[in-house]
């Protein structure tokens, strides 16, 4: 049962990763964006459609440009306009980027990412009294493309498990500073869902795939304390999970992606239960979305899962379209079409995609009438997914381009 933590159910979520790539150059996707200079009338675009929470980020690296000194002119624009507007907004503080003269692996980064949260959690809370707060977005993902596969930076390899308990050492000793200036924060701790199938029925593989589709829940295991107890964590260190869910989050091990009308996929609410039962805390689908003409049909298709997941009793708290505005590509700066709204003009209008806008509208009355038993699931359209299997081969063919 949905607990009402959210204003809405339909959340809006900002791109804001600011890592550097492989070229050296930093993405800083809340400047490409435009929303630092437009967060005021982004906010309030939001809200015209019924998007009443959002999530956003803090820049660490521009914030703390001098080692323990701190700056947060480039947030507060950001944070008085959350305010004003009254946007719900669950914060990240640290969204795959960190000033440059740190080691992501040394005791300097646990030290400084915790003071830096202190001095975070100080600043939100002027502006908000209930502040909502993620520590470090997608520990368990990041830990692969940074520590693991090299492909994020520091682009290390065969070093992921040690950057998962960096990672999970940072956000311990970050939530526990930033109780002590505010204990109403609420800690969100957000990581992918995944489905991993063996590529065969070897015993091996049916082990190998197994042994990865856990990997999952590795950091959040750290956090709570559940595994790794040495680390220090408890389960008071997570008051909401957030699930990042996207259409290639299901492969087969070593091998592609699987499509939805695969017989091997998983129900993505069958996945939302599997985390609710382990850890009892609230869930929300912290990102989903796709590119281009299928963004309606993909909305359609995770609501009624999230449908789903409400009705076996898993209290998921909303649905979180990210990206909600269109944003350059990471690599190629290309015009990626997979948000609810375009780039800005000058005046900071932003276009709709009315199919997607249409199609929030219809799910966000769908899902109120679910949640308030006024309607049932067996009442809702059935879905065709031969759209969502055309879009996973469009997936697979641009992850097979860039890795050539």
């Amino acid at each position: 049962m949905n607990t009402g933590l959210f204003r809405s159910f339909i959340l809006g979520g900002f791109e804001c990763s600011t890592h550097r790539l492989p070229t050296g150059r930093r993405l800083d996707l809340v400047r490409s964006t435009r929303h630092d200079e437009f967060a005021r009338s982004d906010y309030e675009l939001l809200q015209r459609h019924g998007i009443l929470t959002a999530r956003d980020g803090l820049r660490w690296h521009l914030i703390e440009q001098t080692p323990e000194r701190y700056d947060f002119a480039s947030a507060i624009g950001m944070l008085e306009a959350a305010r004003d507007t009254g946007m719900q907004v669950i914060w990240d503080l640290w969204h795959y980027g960190w000033p440059d003269d740190i080691d992501i692996f040394s005791a300097a980064f646990v030290e400084r990412f915790t003071a830096f949260s202190r001095e975070a959690a100080r600043r939100i809370s002027e502006y908000d009294e209930t502040p909502f707060i993620s520590p470090i977005n997608e520990i368990s993902f990041f830990s692969w493309a940074g520590g693991e596969g090299g492909i994020f930076n520091p682009f290390a390899q065969h070093r992921g498990d040690e950057m998962k308990r960096q990672l999970v050492r940072a956000s311990i000793h970050a939530i526990t500073a930033m109780r002590e200036v505010n204990p109403a924060i609420k800690i969100f701790q957000i990581d992918p869902i995944i489905n991993v199938v063996p590529r065969s029925d070897s015993d091996e593989d049916v082990r190998n795939a197994e042994g990865y589709r856990q990997s999952q829940f590795a950091a959040w295991d750290m956090i709570t304390g559940r595994a790794e107890p040495e680390l220090g964590g408890r389960a008071d260190l997570i008051d909401v999970i957030g699930v990042n869910y996207y259409i290639h989050n299901q492969f087969v091990w070593e091998g592609g992606m699987i499509v939805p009308s695969d017989p091997r996929y998983r129900h993505v609410s069958v996945m939302l239960q599997e985390v609710y039962e382990r850890y009892r805390v609230p869930v929300f689908v912290a990102e989903t979305g796709i590119e281009d003409e299928t963004r309606p049909a993909w909305l359609r298709y995770m609501c009624k899962e999230v449908m789903t997941a409400l009705a076996a009793g898993v209290p998921v708290e909303g649905i979180c379209l990210y990206p909600i505005v269109n944003h350059p590509g990471w690599d190629d700066d290309r015009h990626c079409q997979n948000g609810l709204f375009d780039y800005a003009d000058a005046d900071g209008t932003r276009e709709a995609f009315q199919p997607l806008l249409e199609e929030v509208v219809r799910q966000a009355a769908n899902m109120g009438a679910v949640v308030s038993g006024a309607n049932h699931l067996s009442e809702l359209e059935d879905l065709d997914t031969s759209a969502l299997d055309w879009a996973a081969h469009v997936m697979q063919e641009r992850t097979d381009e860039s890795r050539s």
